[in-house]
């Protein structure tokens, strides 16, 4: 039997809560990236949530001109004096696939392809041979989309989580807890992290996310990660008068996507292995403008990453004799490894509230980032946890029932090894 069932003999309302967030508009924009939030609509989930902090008894609830949702709940009977713990995860979802009008339902998945929904008269789905993991979920309910949107677990499975361990200690006062701090940020996505939360007056010692892939993830090490902005400025002139004059933007871009290393791209990395990612395009003849990211858990190999592409921009206007590739690097966070490896009890405790909540642990680097990264470089060390979503950031996301217990469950045992 679950932790929390045991000590209180009774499920979470994690399910309820989840079906009811993942219901709220809260995309970040990329494109409004210069402003904390970039998108009005994350107020909206940021509002919500201050509301119901406060309905469960929490402490100094309150929601900053930049949507951080921020509040403290007093500790159990004798822990008070002990550090406080910060549970934080984030508001906002991706934009690379719609989270407008997310429709969540749970199927029960009896093995082969998992359909979610149908779209245009064929079914959105995939199978056991693209995500082996589904082999092991034969018999579970699985929170899906209707094959339109993404879910939204990422990350707001993590908030569902928290909120209902809030609501479970709530409810049950006499289970051990530290003093904790809760925040749930916004624009993550966009890698604008954690870095106008106040520290100072979220008053943790250290923290944790809840921002991981399946249950039992656990996770301190990410990339190191910078946005690339390649510019190309070409010539434009009539294609009949164009012999040695003209300069087409598109093709420099096309030369210079040539010249970055095919085995670097996203699709052909794993595990410790960084890349090189296009993530978008546009071009004329006269301009053309790519946007990258690049990600690799060693510096030294992620700063020879950034000079290849320094290479290739030289290397063309070399040839062209003149400048007309630009390289705009933009960083975003660091390798939190440098700053939570000097707290491995953070990981020892996790790893025995995974243990002691009936989930085994397994510790793999994120191929992505977190909160925490810009948390722990700012003064406060921050694990991250799963959450027990898979296929994030598509319409193919889904979410089992039984991981967003089992993940409460194991949040209680981490607050109370806290205490």
């Amino acid at each position: 039997m679950a932790a929390t069932e045991q000590q209180t003999g009774e499920p979470t309302d994690v399910l309820e809560r989840f079906l009811r967030y993942v219901q709220v508009d809260t995309q970040s924009s990329d494109e409004h990236c210069d402003q904390v939030p970039s998108s009005a609509i994350q107020f909206d989930l940021a509002n919500l949530l201050a509301e119901e902090l406060r309905t469960l008894g929490a402490q100094d609830v309150a929601v900053s001109d930049h949507a951080y949702v921020t509040a403290h709940i007093p500790a159990s009977a004798g822990a008070e004096a002990r550090p406080r713990l910060g549970l934080i995860a984030h508001m906002d979802t991706t934009e690379v696939v719609s989270g407008f009008g997310v429709k969540p339902h749970v199927v029960r998945y009896e093995g082969g392809d998992l359909v979610c929904g149908e779209v245009d008269g064929q079914p959105v789905s995939i199978g056991p041979d693209k995500l082996p993991a589904l082999n092991d979920l034969v018999g579970e309910d699985l929170v899906c989309t209707d094959g339109t949107t993404l879910l939204g677990a990422d990350d707001k499975a993590g908030i569902a989580e928290i909120m209902a361990l809030v609501a479970h200690l709530a409810k049950h006062p006499e289970l051990p807890h530290p003093p904790l701090g809760i925040c749930f940020c916004p624009d993550e996505e966009i890698g604008h992290g954690a870095a106008l939360l106040d520290i100072e007056s979220f008053g943790c010692a250290y923290a944790y996310t809840v921002d991981g892939g399946p249950v039992g993830e656990l996770e301190w090490e990410c990339f190191n990660a910078s946005e690339v902005t390649v510019r190309f400025r070409g010539y434009s002139i009539h294609p009949g008068d164009a012999k040695d004059r003209m300069v087409n933007a598109g093709n420099l871009f096309v030369e210079f996507h040539n010249l970055l290393p095919i085995p670097m791209r996203p699709e052909h990395t794993e595990g410790y292995e960084g890349f090189i990612h296009l993530e978008g395009v546009s071009a004329t003849c006269e301009h053309a403008t790519a946007r990258y990211i690049v990600r690799d858990h060693d510096a030294t190999k992620f700063d020879a990453k950034l000079a290849l592409m320094e290479r290739a921009a030289a290397f063309i206007n070399d040839r062209l004799g003149e400048e007309r590739v630009t390289v705009e690097v933009k960083p975003q966070y660091r390798n939190m490894a440098e700053v939570v490896a000097d707290y491995p009890e953070l990981i020892d405790v996790a790893k025995e509230a995974f243990s002691a909540a009936g989930v085994e642990p397994r510790v793999l680097p994120i191929r992505g980032g977190t909160d925490g990264a810009q948390l722990s470089f700012r003064g406060l060390p921050c694990p991250n946890l799963s959450t027990g979503g898979y296929c994030c950031h598509g319409v193919n996301e889904f979410i089992p029932v039984s991981s967003l217990e089992k993940m409460v469950n194991v949040l209680q045992e981490l607050v109370a090894r806290f205490a």
